[in-house]
């Protein structure tokens, strides 16, 4: 029997697969079925888990959907209930990133075509983002530059890179410079103020916060919620058109307005038809976001709004482009028209009939621009709502006026302490003493506001006061000479002799002398008129502002100074102060408050309550809204207007500066009519009826 020989492959040989071989490996007829695969390294365990997760594709997304929905609702969270870190939020701890910057300048255009796209200004930096969706843009936009760095052929070396950057850091130098120069830069026209104006003071803002120990940055909108005007506002979508940023009285008012909605739980949006002034920084402050566009990107804003609010005549060119883009639009729009003369007029009529409702802020401008309306056959599409200005919660604290404001540990009590230390500073400043009257008047420098014609009654009214002052010296001189000639007749010369020997020893007194009065007056009354003359010695200051506003004409401002040239004893008299808006402290220093609006008077005149809110009697003109504010010879004194005024006025003037107890009078009373009709909850009673009447269907 043969042997029977095994085979030499060991029994370890075969090795079973998934696949169910059996074949050794070593075999002719596995290298032979498997020569033209490429091998297959062995890999891990894990591996197949991995290419298992990669080919269902479906789990996959649902994966990336829910991460992408959580980081969604937690930014839209920490957005909605964060309000103090919004913009540090944006900055990812306060550096902003300079990719996401890049982007957004290379896509600004893109981005006017996104409906939810609106801008958050910073004071360095704009940056657009979406009203709901506002880190989603934002890393949409980073994901989408990464993948185009992946699939370009060439990566950017180190060099480039750091070029990039530089560019991107260059950019952000210019941008800060420009609205540097656009909060800051002064008219090129005007002459150097240092030089022209000569006595220029202020502004005392961080006087203010010094003693009043009360930083802008705790300033905020308070809203009372108990009120209608919250119950109509709360989360509704407001757009407020302003005409520009000057620091006047219309986009001031449209600002506070944006606070108070703001406050009360509604989202605003600021379209600023032109950025002349310096309140782009207060407004981001406040935290009113401002549409960067005032074109197709702030038309599609307003489409989404629950009413639009304009704040100027001026903004007709606006409204009447919105109109043609969106025929529907006049039906959500409130018109707050703040002037009352017939060239904005003019520019305003061909949309007046178009828009919801039209809002005026007093009885004489409403019946003023309805007899226009009249003459040019202008049918309007509702009756007009009257709704006055106020003065705001923060001038009214500091004047010691009960307001939302007042807290325990800030009392109306210690504010008037607070406010007599700040008009002692700011007087002191100024160079005067309590007996000085300053005369203030605070408005932007241009022919409507009368300020030529005040330094004319100013001129006039020192002329007449230095006259007076002569005279009287001329009187005293005469009655210096009476006495003397009295004393001269009663002392004869034999009582001189008598009483030769008793001067050796005491003056030349006696007790009969000394107790006549005529003749006791001879050396003693002259020295007590001097005395008197010196201590009774008042000056009659005046106050203009606002320096370096850019709605001051220049041509007129040169026509003042060069009055001012003209009467040299005049610009000693004369102190200026730049435009701002913090007045508490100019408001606090001054005695008496002049209205010297011209042509048909000012349309209602906000600084003129702000005035009697801080017990300063007004000098007005008899015409526009000054004469329903002021009461003759009660809260103040009018004039006609134009020059056949200045002679009233310097009267006026006059009056108040002989009388103190006639001003604090006049001023006292003043004060009561504003607790009364012009409060912050007065205007916003009457803003109820504007809501209600443009929102209902």
């Amino acid at each position: 029997m043969e042997d029977l020989r095994l085979s030499p492959l060991k029994l370890g040989s075969f090795k079973s697969s998934l696949s169910g071989r059996s074949t050794p490996r070593g075999s002719p007829t596995l290298r032979k079925v498997h020569s033209g695969r490429t091998p297959r390294r062995e890999g891990k365990g894990s591996g197949g888990a991995v290419q298992w997760f990669r080919s269902n594709r479906l789990l996959y997304w649902l994966l990336l959907i829910t991460l992408w929905t959580y980081l969604g609702f937690y930014v839209q969270s920490r957005w909605a209930h964060d309000d103090d870190n919004k913009v540090e939020f944006l900055r990812f701890g306060g550096k902003l990133r300079e990719d996401v910057l890049h982007v957004e300048q290379n896509k600004r255009r893109d981005l006017v075509a996104d409906e939810s796209s609106l801008a958050v200004v910073d004071n360095t930096n704009i940056v657009h983002l979406g009203v709901n969706k506002r880190m989603h843009v934002t890393l949409a936009k980073k994901e989408d530059s990464t993948s185009r760095r992946s699939v370009s052929p060439r990566r950017r070396t180190r060099k480039a890179s750091r070029s990039s950057r530089t560019r991107i850091r260059s950019t952000q130098k210019v941008r800060k410079v420009m609205e540097t120069k656009e909060l800051d830069e002064q008219d090129q026209e005007l002459p150097n103020i240092n030089v022209t104006y000569g006595k220029l003071f202020g502004p005392f803002g961080s006087l203010e916060d010094r003693i009043l120990e009360w930083s802008p940055q705790k300033r905020s909108g308070t809203c009372d919620r108990k009120s209608d005007f919250k119950r109509l506002v709360w989360s509704r979508r407001f757009v407020l058109l302003f005409h520009e940023l000057s620091m006047t009285g219309a986009p001031i008012s449209m600002m506070e307005l944006a606070s108070e909605l703001l406050s009360c739980g509604a989202t605003v949006y600021a379209v600023v038809l032109s950025r002349r002034g310096g309140l782009l920084q207060e407004l981001t402050r406040r935290r009113i976001k401002v549409v960067e566009d005032k074109g197709e990107l702030s038309f599609k804003t307003a489409m989404k709004a629950d009413l639009v609010i304009a704040g100027s005549a001026v903004c007709a060119s606006w409204i009447d482009q919105y109109m043609d883009h969106h025929p529907a639009g006049g039906s959500q729009i409130a018109w707050w028209v703040m002037e009352n003369r017939r060239e904005y007029f003019d520019r305003a009529k061909p949309v007046l009939d178009r828009v919801k409702l039209l809002i005026f802020l007093s009885e004489v401008q409403s019946k003023q621009w309805l007899t226009w309306c009249e003459e040019d056959h202008i049918k309007l599409r509702s009756q007009p709502v009257i709704v006055p200005l106020s003065v705001n919660d923060e001038l009214a604290f500091v004047a010691g006026v009960s307001s939302s404001l007042n807290t325990p540990t800030l009392t109306q009590e210690i504010m008037k302490e607070k406010r007599q230390k700040l008009r002692e500073s700011v007087r002191t400043e100024f160079g005067l003493t309590d007996k000085d009257m300053l005369v203030m008047s605070l408005s932007s420098i241009n022919p409507g506001k009368g300020q030529l014609l005040l330094l004319e009654s100013v001129a006039l009214a020192l002329e007449r006061e230095q006259t007076q002052e002569q005279v009287a010296k001329r009187n005293q001189s005469k009655i210096i000479k009476n006495l003397n000639g009295i004393r001269k007749e009663k002392i004869s010369l034999s009582a001189r002799h008598r009483l030769r020997g008793a001067s050796r020893k005491m003056k030349i007194t006696s007790p009969a002398v000394d107790n006549h009065p005529s003749v006791l007056s001879a050396t003693g009354r002259r020295k007590l008129l001097l005395s008197d003359n010196v201590t009774q010695k008042q000056d009659l200051k005046l106050l203009l502002g606002s320096v370096g506003s850019k709605s001051n004409k220049v041509a007129y401002v040169k026509e003042m100074l060069s009055f001012l040239s003209n009467n040299g004893n005049l610009s000693n008299s004369v102190l200026w102060t730049p435009a701002t808006t913090r007045v508490a402290s100019l408001y606090s220093a001054a005695d008496v408050y002049v209205t010297n609006s011209q042509g048909v008077g000012e349309t209602f005149g906000r600084v003129t309550i702000e005035a009697m809110a801080y017990g300063l009697p007004v000098l007005g003109t008899d015409a526009g809204g000054t004469k329903e504010i002021v009461e003759h010879n009660v809260t103040g004194l009018l004039h006609p207007v134009g020059r056949a005024g200045n002679k009233v006025l310097a009267q006026n003037l006059l009056f108040l500066f002989r009388n103190p107890s006639t001003r604090l009078q006049l001023g006292s009373q003043g004060r009561e009519i504003v607790e009364k009709m012009y409060m912050k909850q007065h205007m916003y009673k009457r803003f109820v009826d504007v809501l209600v009447k443009c929102m209902r269907p």
